[in-house]
């Protein structure tokens, strides 16, 4: 146990980034950088929480940003319950705890979309609590190391895994402990093709002597894809096209869209333009402008794919709630989908020649 903590430890002070935060003890930006990386690569994950930590600098700058200005910011990043529970949490900071981050462990897993990793990272890194953050890094390390084949995604494996890792924080500086085994993870013990000639455990790691690296750690489930056909009408009238937010427990609560139609199968182009188009009182005459090819769109467990249908409408069409009217020229102000973006990108509303 300590052979392996120590060959970690010097690994990771010879080789950890320099990631912006773990240039600071300030729990809420620890917390910050957690959330976003939760489902995020470092690469893409570091110029968001720059974004959000130079826009919110303090939980209360948080706590009372309009949620629209919140998942504007995090537009791209995908998983946006991760920005409303952040919000929510940091409302719920704000009024129980004046604005103080919490400092012990239970307190902090108690807040929305913090889970007992998050909770773990935050509580070690920011007050030096000794619970173990347990990631798929970690996982992986522990699993390799000490040849454990109980899958990582099953109740038994997961209190098997933090039980282990109880033991090897215990007496260290936890917040220096859980960043060396997760760094060491990320670099070293990568998922595919590690670099084992070079690692300081080789010796004694059981997946390198039995050969078993590639099959370690197990996974039990299997992610099923369910898959979805999305038909975006950008309804233009005028200097101004139509948008309404996304409402119910599906993907991408509370973001924006264009009038959306969705299908259980495919459909043609023909079919596309002569069904109701949503928005549109019955019996409006509409010019249709493009039709998109479909793009394909991969979520973890959906697979979605859309086009973007353009049309026209006169002056003299009213149309109703929940539709909002947006000016052309402030639709970037919405938040939307990543998916809705890269449409919207490719639409030229000058000469209507779009580069889907």
């Amino acid at each position: 146990m300590q052979h392996l903590s120590g060959a970690i430890y010097n690994w990771y002070r010879k080789n950890k980034r320099d990631l912006p935060w773990r240039q600071t003890s300030d729990p809420y930006k620890i917390w910050i950088s957690e959330i976003i990386l939760q489902q995020t690569r470092i690469d893409q994950g570091s110029s968001y929480y720059l974004k959000f930590t130079d826009t919110f600098p303090t939980i209360i700058d948080l706590a009372n940003a309009p949620e629209d200005k919140v998942l504007k910011l995090w537009q791209g990043l995908g998983y946006y319950s991760r920005a409303r529970n952040l919000h929510r949490a940091a409302k719920e900071i704000a009024e129980k705890y004046d604005g103080v981050f919490p400092s012990e462990y239970n307190n902090i897993r108690m807040l929305p979309g913090v889970g007992p990793y998050t909770a773990a990272a935050v509580a070690s890194i920011a007050f030096q609590r000794p619970y173990p953050a347990v990631d798929g890094n970690v996982y992986r390390v522990l699993s390799r190391y000490f040849g454990i084949e109980t899958p990582i995604d099953s109740t038994i494996g997961k209190k098997e895994f933090l039980e282990l890792a109880e033991t090897l924080i215990e007496g260290s500086d936890p917040g220096m402990h859980n960043q060396a085994f997760m760094e060491f993870g990320a670099l070293q013990c990568t998922p595919k093709n590690p670099d084992c000639r070079n690692c300081p455990l080789q010796q004694s790691c059981y997946a390198v002597i039995n050969k078993k690296v590639e099959f370690l750690p197990v996974k039990e489930k299997k992610t099923k894809q369910s898959t979805r056909y999305f038909y975006y009408y950008l309804i233009e009238q005028g200097d101004a096209i139509f948008m309404e937010k996304r409402i119910g427990n599906d993907i991408w609560k509370n973001l924006y869209q264009l009038p959306l139609t969705e299908t259980q199968n495919a459909l043609t182009d023909k079919q596309i333009i002569q069904q109701k188009i949503p928005a549109l009182p019955s019996n409006t005459t509409f010019n249709v402008v493009s039709v998109s090819e479909a793009k394909k769109h991969i979520l973890s467990h959906q697979i979605i794919w859309a086009k973007l249908i353009r049309v026209e409408i006169s002056k003299d069409v009213t149309i109703e709630n929940p539709f909002v009217k947006v000016n052309k020229k402030d639709i970037s102000k919405f938040a939307v989908p990543r998916l809705l973006e890269i449409f919207l990108e490719a639409v030229d509303f000058n000469d209507k020649h779009d580069k889907y």
